[in-house]
């Protein structure tokens, strides 16, 4: 029996980034200037207008195996042919191979999934909303200001956990590791140990602030 993983595999146009990742679901805004990319997503919106996106590993200097999908939704090409875009994250994917390096990089690719569940996640993404909000709240407090949390926060596991890793600012690498791994109930572990261990900080600096200000 196939997995799901190896259900398709494509070539894909490739565009890797510094300090970014990208989730299914989530939008990615790009401003396009360099004169190979703009070859490439001029070749891009005359297809299927899907390429994928990987973070530039600086340490390695070379991008990530893993990356994902992303769509062009809207475009606008600005004067001197740099164009601005509004893009959305679709399906996860491993490089097999690179098949071709100029005017831009292209890869042989398989797509990826997490694997089926063996238990009810329901509880554990109920937990992990409850220490966002825990984090934002206690954030809003430190800088005197309210924060809103938008209306349309995931509740479904898998979904959540997109929604809470393309959301954990600075922290690049972190977010390479959740998009690595495809058991959902694994990254939703994670970002619980990552929002408990922030919540403590902000709690610590909260009572700080309410004692120095008695």
């Amino acid at each position: 029996m196939q997995s799901s993983s190896s259900i398709a595999v494509r070539e894909l146009p490739l565009f890797p980034l510094p300090e970014v990742v990208l989730f299914p679901g989530r939008p990615l805004p790009l401003h396009i200037f360099e004169f190979r990319y703009r070859i490439m997503m001029n070749t891009i919106l005359e297809s299927d207008r899907r390429f994928g996106v990987l973070m530039w590993d600086p340490v390695k200097g070379q991008p990530t195996s893993i990356g994902c999908c992303a769509e062009i939704l809207q475009y606008v090409r600005l004067p001197d042919d740099r164009m601005k875009m509004l893009t959305l994250g679709q399906q996860r994917f491993r490089v097999l191979e690179y098949v071709r390096e100029k005017p831009y990089l292209v890869g042989l690719v398989e797509w990826l999934e997490d694997k089926p569940p063996e238990q009810d996640l329901r509880p554990l993404a109920s937990e992990v909303d409850c220490l966002l909000r825990d984090v934002v709240r206690l954030s809003g407090k430190l800088m005197d200001q309210t924060i809103e949390l938008p209306d349309d926060i995931p509740d479904l596991p898998v979904e959540l956990s997109y929604w809470v890793a393309s959301n954990l600012y600075g922290v690049a690498a972190e977010q390479q590791a959740l998009l690595e791994m495809l058991d959902t109930g694994a990254r939703l572990e994670r970002e619980s140990e990552i929002l408990t261990s922030t919540r403590s900080h902000l709690a610590a600096r909260t009572v700080l602030k309410d004692t120095l200000n008695e």
